[in-house]
This record gives structure tokens, sequence and C-alpha cells, in this order.
């Protein structure tokens, strides 16, 4: 029996390689950061070539830090930032332009145009999305429109597309494949037939020669070759077997197989899921009707998700874009500085507003402000917006799934910060629980590679695994939660109609 699973948590600041054992610790860990390419306003670009020879870099390094051998690792799971799309040339394995970031708001026009016609949900019903700069369909239609010669290549069935997790499979297998939580970010698939839409991909003109297999989140998708960049022959002929977006990822991690059971994921973004059985929910409440996972033959699971763009991004704009603290971790120390936001809001609409508003004409804001207010404040403002946004993603799942949450697991890099969780308690009124592997993304793409080769057998097995490490329960004045809050919802009005 081999010892180990692995992942690659592929993110949008990092990439990283980490080795669990069965019990889902983790042995070892290497991770490392690529650039943030930012060509214009609104626009966010990685190079995607760069985040390869990176993920090749960590795979190594954390054998290293580890002290393990490549042939106790019984497959390898990946996860990803969603809707980062890349095209790439299929013989050379040249990508034609850089990857555009799911944060990048350049097709603002092309979603615009789309919307002309039915309106900003005319795909909602069949991919259970709105038309939004976030997913990928409009960023692979920019890249054909935009850059030379693309449309050409694609037309001769020469260009290849993916999301991140396919342009990491095909450069560890030689496999063009994705599965069902990442083609359901795409506004190109179907909810319901779970394959490519013909009318979808006619009404954004892209071939559907570009677009990968799409396969179940637990499945052997192939095994890694000697690629492009060498793998040095470490990890020949090791299976590559769990595929799952971030968020899916982390859902699948913090083992919410039951319906109604939710997570958060406090990272460069937010994300609340919400397990909504093996029937797609419909939302009317601004919130994305997308897959939860898919586990080799049986059903689908679907999810309502709420996202929110900006979140830990907004504390590494203290950090890179004012100076205000050196590292992130320093802002709780400067938010616990002062007593309270001394009236301020921060709106962080950076990218415009994600759930359950998709407003890209907004942009970020703070208000409210006085002589009064110190950095503290505004560190304390920075912090409180993600409560406040997760509170409203909240409301949303609640008024859409009519199901009550009871408890919040969370998980990401913001969840150390514990003025961050308790006044993430108050504002949602459910104790807040972080697990005792707060890595859950990369633990969920790991289970999911285990079920496919039989590291372990089944749900019940990944369900002794979890285990709590701490919780927070709500504490605030009911009074002056709600005040709190109806301030909050003020501000966010503010931010509207920024962008004409």
């Amino acid at each position: 029996m081999k010892k180990y699973i692995a992942s690659i948590d592929q993110g949008t600041t990092s990439t990283r390689f980490i080795i669990f054992n069965h019990m889902g610790e983790i042995v070892a860990v290497d991770q490392k950061e690529h650039r943030q390419i930012y060509p214009k306003p609104g626009w966010v670009e990685h190079d995607p070539l760069e985040i390869w020879v990176r993920t090749h870099d960590v795979m190594k390094g954390a054998l290293e830090k580890g002290g393990i051998d490549a042939s106790d690792i019984a497959a390898i799971g990946i996860t990803n930032q969603r809707e980062t799309a890349v095209v790439w040339n299929r013989h050379t394995g040249e990508p034609v332009y850089n990857a555009i970031v799911w944060q990048d708001t350049r097709t603002h026009g092309i979603c615009n145009e789309l919307a002309k016609e039915g309106g900003q949900d005319r795909l909602r019903a069949k991919t259970g999305l709105p038309l939004a700069t976030y997913f990928s369909g409009p960023k692979v239609k920019w890249i054909l429109d935009n850059v030379e010669d693309a449309r050409k290549l694609a037309d001769a069935s020469d260009l290849y597309f993916g999301n991140m997790d396919t342009w990491i499979i095909w450069n560890l297998t030689g496999k063009h494949v994705t599965d069902v939580t990442n083609a359901s970010r795409t506004l190109l698939m179907d909810l319901e037939s779970l394959d490519w839409d013909d009318e979808l991909l006619a009404l954004m003109d892209i071939p559907r020669s570009m677009m990968p297999e799409i396969r179940s989140s637990s499945e052997v998708y192939g095994h890694v070759e000697m690629g492009p960049v060498a793998l040095d022959g470490v990890f020949e002929g090791t299976p590559v077997a769990g595929d799952l977006g971030d968020q899916q990822a982390a859902l699948f991690g913090q083992t919410c197989f039951n319906v109604g059971e939710a997570k958060n994921t406090y990272g460069t973004g937010c994300f609340m899921l919400l397990n909504t059985g093996e029937k797609p929910v419909p939302s009317n409440s601004g919130l994305l009707t997308t897959l939860g996972y898919k586990i080799g033959d049986t059903p689908a699971v679907y999810a309502l998700e709420g996202s929110i763009a900006i979140a830990g991004a907004l504390v590494q704009w203290l950090r890179d874009n004012l100076g205000m603290i050196e590292k992130s971790e320093d802002v709780e120390e400067l938010a616990t500085s002062v007593e309270d936001n001394g009236g301020i809001y921060f709106v962080p609409a950076f990218s415009g507003l994600f759930a359950p508003y998709w407003r890209s004409d907004a942009r970020g804001a703070i208000v409210g402000m006085t002589r009064y207010v110190n950095k503290g404040h505004i560190a304390r403002a920075t912090l409180e917006a993600t409560a406040f946004q997760t509170r409203e993603v909240l409301d949303a799942m609640e008024k859409d799934s009519g199901v009550k949450l009871t408890a919040l697991k969370v998980d990401g890099g913001m969840v150390f910060n514990e003025t961050l969780m308790q006044f993430q308690a108050d504002m949602v009124n459910v104790p807040v629980i972080r697990p005792k592997v707060a890595e859950t993304t990369a633990l969920g793409a790991a289970y999911a590679a285990g079920l496919a080769v039989g590291f372990w057998k089944n749900f019940d097995e990944l369900r002794a695994n979890w285990g709590r490490d701490k919780e927070w329960s709500p504490e605030m004045d009911a009074d002056k939660q709600e005040k709190l809050y109806k301030d909050w919802k003020k501000a966010v009005a503010r931010t509207f109609d920024w962008v004409e």
C-alpha cells in the first residue's frame, strides 16, 4: 500500500504541492508565488509557462522537504483557480496569450453585447450563471477576437482551451481534459447534460475542437509523462486522478457531503458553497448554480455558490499598494489598535461586485470618512468588509434554498485572523468552525484522487479525518449587528454606476 496522496493547488497568487497521509494530515508542502500582470486598469494576467515551471519546482521541492520518495505517492489530484482561461497551441504547447485571470474585467463589452438580447440572465437556465466578466467563455472569445492569428489557428483545430486545471493536466499527462466543476464555470456547459452546449459555443464563436473532454472529478485521467519542462522522470507513471475547481475542492475537503452543509473559503476572494444535492437549484438572489463534485460514475452533486471577488486581496492591497503593513498578518494587530471601524465602510469593488449584485459598473469606495479616522480604522474596515459580504451571500443562500444554516465551516488563509472570525460569527449569527486541517482545498483534490485509486474507500473514511480546531460563537448585541449591516448596505449602494 502506498503511503501518500498529493495535490497540486494552483492558486491565484501561488502554486503549492501538498503531500497528505491517510489521515488527511499534511506531511510535506512547497509553495512558489507567480507574477501578477496588470497591463491596463481592470486587466489581470498570469504567464501560464511561468506557472507550469513553478508547478514542476514545487512538486520536486515538497518531496525534498519531506524526504519522500515519489514512488510512495499513490496519485496526484489537481485543484485550481477557476475561470482563469488559457489558450495554447496544441502542437507546440505555447500559449497564444497570457492566461486571463478570473478577476479581469476586459470582457465587460462582450458581456454587455451578449446581454442585449435576453438580459444578464439569458444563459442562467442552461448554465446557472449570469453573463459576467468572471467566467471563462467570454475570455476565450476575447483572445480569439484580439490576438493575431488566434482565430485562424482555432478554426484549423490547432488551439486548445482550458482553465488552469486543464493546462496543468495537459502538461503532466498529454491529456486534454477537465472536470464537471471547472466546466461549469465557463458559461459553455449545460448543467443538466454535463456537456459543452453547441448553441453556447456558437454564441461566443468558439470552435468545439478547442474544448477539453469533460470528465468526473475523481477518476484516472492519465499518468505523468516526461513533459516539456522535464519532471526528471521522478513522478513518471504516477496517476493524475482528481480534478476540482478550488472552491468545490474545499467543499469536498470540508466533507460537506450532505444536502444543506456549507463552507466558506477566505482566500484572494471569498467563496461560500452550499451542497444542494443531485438536482440543480436555480437562484433568484444573485447566486450561482454550479457543480459541487462528481465522483466516478455516481450522480453529480450540485451546489449554490456566492462568489466575492475581493477578500484577502484587500489585505494584500493595504500591504502592496499603500504600504500600510509589512506582512498580511500585521493587519490584525493594526485593526485591534482601535475599538471599532470609526464609522467607515470599505466596499472593495475593485473588479465590480460579484454575488449577490453582479454589478461590473461598481468600483471600490471607502465611505463615512472624517478627520477622526486613522489607519487602524481602515484596517478594521478592511477585515469587516469580508464578513459583511459573507453575510450578504448567506442571506441569499437561505432565501434560495430554504435551508437555515446552523453552522459555517471555514477555511483558507484568513481563518487564522481571530478578530475577523469573531466578527464573522457576529454578522452571520451562527457558530463559525475552523477545522484542524485548514488547507481543505488541497485536501479535497487529494480526497478525489485517493477515492479514484482506492487509497480511501468511501466518504465515511473521509468524514473520520475531519476534526474541529476552533469555534467562534456570536456575541454581538442584535441591535448593534443590524445597525452595522444596514450601514454596510448603504455603503454598497454608493459604489454602483461608477463605470459608465
